[in-house]
């Protein structure tokens, strides 16, 4: 199979990554102050094989890791720690080196800790598990004829049409959060036209000032 692009054709490939969590128990670790075991990861929606196109991940971790950067080059492309602070970590996708496809790296905010509404962490789930994952696609236009091929021989189901408890990526998730876009940019643009007549309001009443204390110069 030759690495000739295939012209006019695009393929989508959906992955899921980002990171769980749990509290360790106290003096887990001894002479550690690392509170938590975290795990990231990436793969393909419902678990769908990633390693026929995905050569390696390498997760680069904070400075303060010894090694801070994994390198794992078979599936599950995923990487357990411990610690204590949350910080962005990458995640370099490598792909097979007969697909002709320049790497591409992911950004995830490693998250140990429950949060409430208003950005406070909730004290009430500290022991219960975290979960953070972030659903994205790879698109790759014009693939090679090669990459094509794992493409057709692997083929994906895709978004489902409806969420389930053990996958909450779907096409009615994506509605809805468009959905959930719209309605706050109406409001966005709703308080924007209200400070926007109150600047005018105000403007003309401060010409109008300035009216009179011309008037009462004069």
């Amino acid at each position: 199979m030759s690495n000739k692009r295939t012209k006019g054709v695009t393929v989508v490939r959906p992955i899921v990554y980002g990171n769980v969590a749990t509290l360790l128990p106290q003096k887990k670790i001894p002479d550690s102050d690392h509170t938590h075991k975290w795990t990231v990861s990436v793969r393909g929606l419902n678990n769908e094989d990633i390693s026929f196109f995905v050569k390696k991940v390498t997760f680069k971790l904070h400075e303060t890791y010894a090694n801070p950067q994994r390198v794992i080059e078979h599936p599950p492309f995923e990487l357990t720690e411990t610690g204590w602070g949350e910080f962005k970590l990458t995640m370099k996708l490598q792909f097979v080196p007969e697909s002709g496809e320049k790497p591409v790296t992911l950004y995830h905010n490693l998250r140990l800790h429950p949060y409430e509404e208003d950005g406070s962490i909730s004290t009430a789930n500290k022991n219960k598990p975290v979960q953070s994952f972030q659903y994205d696609e790879l698109v790759f236009t014009e693939p090679t004829e090669y990459l094509h091929s794992l493409f057709l021989q692997h083929p994906s189901a895709g978004l489902p049409p409806r969420s389930t408890p053990t996958n909450p990526y779907s096409v009615q998730a994506e509605v809805d959060e468009i959905r959930k876009i719209e309605e706050a940019t109406k409001k966005v643009q709703e308080q924007l036209t209200i400070y926007k007549n109150k600047l005018e309001k105000t403007t003309k009443e401060l010409d109008d000032v300035k009216g009179e204390l011309e008037r009462i110069k004069k």
